[in-house]
């Protein structure tokens, strides 16, 4: 800033509208990580954590993936549902891929890719955010939104699972 001032005329304007740019984008996250941890202290959510690891007891990898999208979609966000779900269920998984003498790694990388699946729902801050600065609505764009940022990975995460199984 000091050595090109002479190119940064309204540099208060600049700051000022970077600013409320940012805005936006940093309280819609704020607010969805704050749901996602009043989700995962809810009772219900205790139920849905045992329904989920009741799923496919035989397959932790279709189990894992199933609980990784499911959380995700709860919280509108992959880091919030994969954090939530590693927290309160990662040592379950561990034991059983153990023991279905599967690697850690696999699992992580289930994991991994199954927290990308259904986080992209119509709640999710970045699709919130993303529709905001393009100026669409949900109804013109989520549709293609939905197919890039759900379906894909979900295939994705269908062929891995089935690779590592």
């Amino acid at each position: 800033m000091l050595t090109n001032r002479s190119r940064l005329p309204a540099l208060t304007d600049s700051l000022s509208a970077g600013a409320g740019a940012a805005a936006l984008p940093l309280l819609s996250t704020a607010v969805l990580v704050g749901f996602g941890t009043v989700v995962a202290a809810l009772p219900a959510f205790a139920a849905m954590r045992d329904a989920v690891l009741g799923v496919a007891p035989g397959s932790p990898l279709v189990s894992l993936a199933l609980s990784m999208n499911v959380l995700a979609g709860i919280t509108g966000s992959a880091s919030g549902g994969m954090s939530i779900a590693l927290a309160t269920m990662g040592d379950d998984y561990l034991a059983r891929g153990l023991a279905a003498g599967i690697a850690p790694e696999v699992m992580h990388r289930v994991a991994s890719i199954a927290s990308g699946g259904l986080d992209a729902l119509p709640q999710n801050g970045a699709v919130v955010t993303l529709l905001s600065v393009c100026r669409l609505t949900h109804r013109q764009a989520y549709a293609d939104i939905f197919m890039v940022a759900c379906v894909g990975p979900l295939l994705a995460l269908v062929v891995v699972v089935m690779v590592a199984a």
